[in-house]
């Protein structure tokens, strides 16, 4: 039976009618295609709940706020959609702001519809009362306080508007209960124009055309992709523009996949752990074409030392992450998929590939005397191995998400990964705990692939009670913990600039990951060799239900190369000999 809530109370003429609050909220989420949904009730929330007794969606109850962010902002990077979560006011919403956090630092275009106290209760100290935008202003996008039933319907289109527009990111919408259980008239606009902003999404002709002259005059120039062509799904175009070109490129964290792992003109990633030939071609390029990259400080290194020789093109809708921090000599402000059809065009019989052969010659040679390698010499498994023989096993056919740690990094440097939105990763703000509930979001995004959550056995316990969420609604997430009993990427630092004063990292005080993931109703395995590692997968991906696998690897295995923070990209760590 329906609530009162849920019943339209009177039709008010095409395109509007009169209904309460929190069943505007359901009819802007029909209206927005939204497929699925990931909260978690409450008293504030109530009313919005109880009008989606019956809708036309799926909702996920996760186990902790935390990770209903984290899904739905899993769901968004692998379907490309704005991704929706529902938490209650208080500390539902308090457990929401690392996820909010999370897309942010990373542009993920969510939507996060938080409840809140009645307006005549908000500023009282109330029961689950806290200044929600306030809190959440610094790490969105755009937020609301919706103090007017009929300012709601325009409120959601244009946080819906604005998180997928232009730059993504997330936007939220705080709804005090009153609000939500007024009638009012439910007129959803077909477009959203606002006057503060409009982002501007065609390069300047003039600007392009200068910077393809700027390629020609080049001698070393050099791809920096970063994840704005993700977010832009303008992957094909660049593939394009690299083929027609034959420049050598590297990618970010959030741009794995771009080019695809066996792309020859791909040096791999670039930064604190990228492989040698890709920070020896920024260190030494005489042009950087960056298309939508932010020049995070674990790629650049030190800032004045960052590709010193290099002219400078940055293409990127945000005109902010323009000269932010690096100056540049030819400022692209644009959607990267409109300014790269302009680029090829305009660069059309005009590029040589053969004016780069040297170059590339050169770069080759630098992979060739540094490949990424690790030692497999060893009575304990290898993370690197594990990471390179799940890519075997499943290569295109798995999302992979990760955890933030030594995990994170073996698994962007080893991994074959073949198309963009394929890696999922907590890049900017670095959050534990991302990758359970992320790869749930990845399989109600695309549940023809395998979700894989690679780990850490500290990451894990994180978000753990997301066991439960995946038994209920039978996805089968496979998490692969790389368990070193560390803290590992602390204990790698302590290792090498702390004097191996290992404060706190140890965690051989651990579960028994096969028994807690028994007791959840998952399966789970534990294993020690590579015959058992391979057993295991392939039994998990058969079996198809929430898996986790414990693989105890060498405890005291490094990430590398590494370049220290705030070193430079051309003076890495190469090998543990010269870390001792």
């Amino acid at each position: 039976m329906k609530s009162s809530f849920a019943i339209l109370a009177k039709n008010m003429g095409e395109g509007t009618m009169k209904i309460s609050g929190s069943q505007m909220v359901i009819e802007a989420l029909k209206k927005e295609g939204i497929k699925v949904v990931f909260g978690y009730p409450g008293g504030a929330i109530m009313n919005v709940y109880d009008a989606m007794y019956t809708n036309d969606f799926k909702h996920i109850l996760t186990r902790h706020e935390q990770a209903a962010v984290h899904a739905a902002d899993g769901y968004a990077r692998v379907s490309g959609e704005v991704g929706v979560s529902i938490v209650t006011s208080g500390p539902g919403f308090t457990n929401a702001i690392t996820g909010l956090a999370t897309a942010y630092t990373d542009s993920i275009p969510l939507v996060v519809i938080s409840g809140q106290v009645p307006i005549t209760m908000i500023g009282t100290d109330a029961f689950q009362e806290i200044d929600a935008v306030g809190i959440s202003r610094p790490c969105v996008k755009h937020n609301y306080l919706v103090k007017d039933v009929n300012d709601l319907p325009r409120v959601l289109k244009e946080a819906f508007y604005i998180a997928r527009s232009g730059r993504p990111g997330p936007v939220h919408v705080d709804i005090p209960k009153d609000v939500s259980a007024q009638m009012g008239v439910f007129d959803y606009p077909k477009e959203i124009s606002l006057k503060t902003y409009k982002p501007h999404t065609k390069g300047s002709v003039k600007q392009i055309r200068k910077a393809i002259e700027a390629i020609c005059r080049a001698k070393k120039p050099i791809l920096y992709l970063g994840g704005g062509i993700v977010s832009s799904n303008s992957s094909n175009l660049v593939r394009e523009f690299t083929k027609m070109s034959g420049i050598p490129a590297v990618e970010t964290l959030m741009a794995r996949g771009v080019l695809g792992h066996d792309n020859p003109l791909l040096l791999g990633m670039l930064g604190m752990h990228g492989n040698y030939s890709s920070n020896m071609a920024m260190s030494e390029a005489d042009l950087m074409i960056a298309l939508g990259p932010r020049f995070d400080d674990r790629v650049t290194g030190r800032l004045d030392e960052f590709a010193k020789h290099a002219k400078i093109i940055h293409v990127d809708i945000d005109p902010s992450s323009i000269g932010k921090l690096v100056d540049v000599d030819y400022p692209i402000v644009g959607d990267l998929e409109n300014v790269l059809i302009q680029m090829i065009e305009e660069a059309k019989d005009k590029i040589n590939p053969d004016d780069y052969e040297g170059w590339r010659g050169l770069l080759k040679r630098y992979d060739e005397i540094h490949p990424l390698s690790y030692n497999e010499n060893s009575d304990r498994l290898k993370p690197q191995w594990v990471v390179e023989r799940i890519g075997e096993i499943l290569g295109d056919k798995a999302l992979v998400s990760t955890d933030v740690g030594q995990h994170q990094m073996w698994t962007a440097q080893f991994y074959p990964f073949s198309f963009p939105r394929q890696f999922l990763t907590s890049g900017g703000l670095g959050t534990m705990g991302f990758g359970f509930p992320a790869a749930l979001g990845a399989n109600k995004a695309n549940s023809e692939k395998v979700s894989i959550n690679i780990t850490g056995d500290g990451s894990i316990l994180m978000n753990i009670q997301e066991l439960m969420t995946c038994v209920e609604h039978k996805i089968p997430v496979i998490n692969i913990i790389l368990n070193n009993n560390y803290l590992g990427m602390v204990r790698q630092w302590q290792t090498f600039f702390y004097d191996k004063r290992y404060a706190e990292t140890d965690l051989s005080m651990q579960p028994d990951f096969v028994k807690l993931s028994e007791s959840f109703g998952g399966i789970g395995y534990r294993v020690e060799t590579k015959e058992e590692f391979d057993k295991a997968l392939k039994d998990a991906i058969s079996k198809k239900c929430v898996a986790m696998i414990d693989v105890v690897i060498d405890r005291l295995e490094n990430v590398l190369p590494m370049v220290p923070a705030g070193g430079t990209l051309y003076n890495m760590m190469l090998e543990d000999k010269e870390l001792s």
